[in-house]
């Protein structure tokens, strides 16, 4: 739960940093790609490291690129041009739903109680967070979209959660830095870089009336918002289970509202206030949900220790607690 929550809380602070570079000229796209990008230049060393795991998991790698990095936000964004915010969020957030229906029918797998009351709670509250009634519009593209945003972050957790299974399972690291470059040359082919103002980057941004370096914006951004939180996203998954770490993911919405209001000014109503304690009630419930079966404890290797090549292959699963 720890490090769901940090993952809500890094993905949640994700907009109060793009947003003044947003008006400081640069486009959301463009935001977007130097975010990914940045993410996946940092995570380089890792993916060198876990340089064996594209020939191992290859589908695996490319789903969690083009679903879990690249489309979410292309989805998402392109639905912004066409319906409002409030709309597109409440749409996008209904990917737990989407995870429980998933687990349930294709997965054959039973799905809590306590899970299933947590996704109504947590929808209906953020339906109040993000005051969907006073932007509602009836775009049919824009809403196909915003849903195609939430199958992608289906793909998310299912494909966080799939990681760690079989006795082939890919360590967390290699997916995630191989799906961040997967992810940044996706977006690169739509968000066209090279069109970028790239000055902006150099001069300062408005946060709450602080002129504020753009840099250590886009710092934030590809740390903390992308790095941090995708770390703490998919350890989560893998410790809890793709339902119950969907649900508490809505906390994102609500957190990103208290922070806008908190460091840019942005008035948070009493609607809003009600809805991020239902949602966080959804999210306390949802965590009661039974979790994941433990692994079976290994047996003491009574072997001979493995060669150099050997150990390296060994030590690419995901880590024993």
């Amino acid at each position: 739960m720890g490090l769901a929550l940090a993952s809500a809380l890094a993905f949640g602070g994700s907009g109060v940093a793009a947003k003044p570079l947003i008006d400081a000229g640069l486009a959301p796209l463009e935001v977007t790609w130097l975010r990914v990008t940045g993410a996946a230049l940092v995570m380089l060393p890792l993916a060198w490291r876990h340089r064996r795991l594209p020939a191992r998991r290859p589908a695996l790698l490319l789903g969690f690129g083009l679903l879990a990095v690249a489309g979410v936000q292309a989805c998402f964004f392109a639905a912004l041009s066409r319906i409002p915010v409030g709309v597109a969020l409440l749409v996008e957030y209904l990917a737990p739903a989407l995870v429980l229906g998933w687990v349930r029918f294709v997965q054959r797998r039973p799905v809590s109680r306590a899970a299933a009351i947590g996704v109504v709670l947590a929808v209906g509250g953020l339906a109040c967070v993000v005051e969907v009634w006073s932007g509602l519009s009836f775009d049919a593209i824009g809403l196909l979209l915003a849903l195609g945003a939430a199958c992608c972050q289906v793909g998310y957790f299912v494909l966080s959660d799939h990681g760690s299974d079989g006795q082939d399972a890919a360590d967390p690291l290699g997916v995630i830095a191989y799906g961040l470059l997967i992810g940044a040359a996706t977006l690169t082919v739509v968000g066209r870089p090279w069109q970028m103002e790239w000055s902006v980057l150099t001069g300062r941004a408005d946060l709450a009336g602080a002129r504020v370096p753009a840099v250590l914006l886009l710092g934030w951004i590809v740390l903390v918002a992308t790095v941090v939180a995708y770390l703490t996203g998919v350890l989560s998954v893998r410790r809890l289970s793709p339902q119950v770490a969907g649900v508490v993911a809505c906390l994102e919405a609500v957190i990103a509202t208290v922070l806008a209001w908190v460091l840019l000014d942005e008035h948070l109503g009493t609607a809003q206030v009600v809805g991020g304690v239902v949602v966080l009630t959804g999210a306390l419930i949802a965590q009661t949900s039974a979790p994941k079966a433990a692994a079976a404890e290994p047996v003491a290797a009574s072997g001979p220790i493995p060669a150099d090549g050997d150990r390296e292959r060994a030590t690419e699963g995901p880590p024993v607690s």
